[in-house]
């Protein structure tokens, strides 16, 4: 399905300040199955917020979902969880912490410690964390599952969607919503959202591997590691995730 202006007609284009926070008028949003509440997988607050934003102006019910066994070490799993919860709160928005089962994690990437980002590694990892939410809509009578890791231009959408489809495909009446959040400025907006939260600013993926790259990539081009645990927008300059960057062009 698609979306509708709140006047009823379609979204056209427009330059970066039409589609900034302050001057974009949203679409109400239309789910592809009529559904009325939604349980979204959530990866952090920074790709969260302008998705949940969008769904709260359509008076959507969402319940965010946040399980991510991948991100490493638990600290920064806790901090990226803690900001998530802090704008579901925020907007008056249900939040489930599910389970931190990264030993779980470890044992279904096996054997793919030295795949590409965006390679098979991150479809086994998208597997497993949205085949636990397809589960956990399945046993809370939700029809309509998505994530928010769609709007990350580093992200491959083909690759998340299919993902997630496979999983909700799992469960009988169950859809997947393969909406593109990035469009119409979306991505614009989720970086702006960010720095009016000055939300916690991860510079790697999240998994153990994506640190070691991206680390590596650094020290090639003769920068420093990272430094977890640190840096938030807002505060300080916007650095775009660099492992990532060097693995190839965004999709």
């Amino acid at each position: 399905m698609g979306r509708r202006t709140q006047s009823g007609t379609n979204p056209g284009g427009g330059d970066s300040t039409r589609l900034s926070v302050e001057h974009y008028v949203r679409p109400m949003l239309e789910t592809p199955n009529g559904e009325k509440r939604v349980l979204m997988h959530s990866c952090c607050a920074p790709c969260a917020a302008e998705v949940m934003d969008a769904l709260a102006a359509s008076k959507i019910e969402t319940t965010i979902f946040f399980y991510n066994p991948n991100i490493h070490p638990r600290d920064e799993y806790e901090i990226r969880k803690q900001e998530n919860i802090r704008y579901a709160e925020k907007l008056g928005m249900a939040f489930v912490d599910w389970d931190y089962n990264a030993r779980d994690w470890f044992d279904r990437t096996e054997g793919m410690e030295h795949e590409p980002e965006r390679g098979v590694r991150c479809t086994a990892c998208f597997d497993m964390r949205f085949e636990v939410t397809a589960d956990y809509a399945a046993a809370h009578g939700f029809h309509l599952i998505s994530s928010t890791l769609g709007i990350s231009r580093w992200k491959n959408m083909d690759q998340i969607n299919g993902c997630g489809e496979r999983a909700a495909a799992r469960h009988p009446g169950m859809r997947y919503w393969t909406f593109n959040w990035r469009k119409e400025g979306g991505a614009q907006r989720m970086i702006e959202i960010s720095k009016r939260e000055e939300f916690y600013q991860q510079e790697y993926c999240g998994c153990v591997y994506s640190l070691r790259d991206t680390n590596a990539w650094r020290e090639s081009k003769g920068r420093p590691k990272i430094r977890r645990l640190v840096k938030f927008y807002g505060r300080d300059a916007v650095v775009e995730p660099d492992a990532e960057t060097a693995a190839s062009e965004p999709v």
